[in-house]
């Protein structure tokens, strides 16, 4: 599995692929004056569904977040859900 970050001004997408296709992605705007990441979406294609992908996306835009000291504020649900459920995270996690 392999991830690509396609960014584009203040906004981007991480894509996770396998050798032959797209398996999903994380769309997300940045607000660099406020130094926060905003995760807008998480897609997993159907047929990889049930099996952790979106967590490891959720996980690659945690390590893009840190990596540029952002704290991040997961707009989608899937993405609150997975980082309320995370212990590591509390140094950039933002609730509202």
């Amino acid at each position: 599995m392999k991830y690509e970050n396609h960014q584009s001004g203040n906004g981007g997408v991480i894509t996770l692929n396998n050798d032959e296709e797209e398996i999903g992605r994380l769309t997300y705007t940045i607000f660099p004056e406020d130094n926060k990441l905003i995760i807008s979406f998480v897609l997993v294609h159907p047929k990889f569904e049930g099996r952790g992908m979106g967590k490891y996306l959720v996980e690659e835009g945690i390590k893009f977040a840190r990596e540029n000291n952002w704290k991040i504020y997961p707009h989608c649900s899937y993405a609150r859900s997975v980082m309320n459920r995370m212990n590591d995270v509390d140094d950039i996690l933002l609730h509202r």
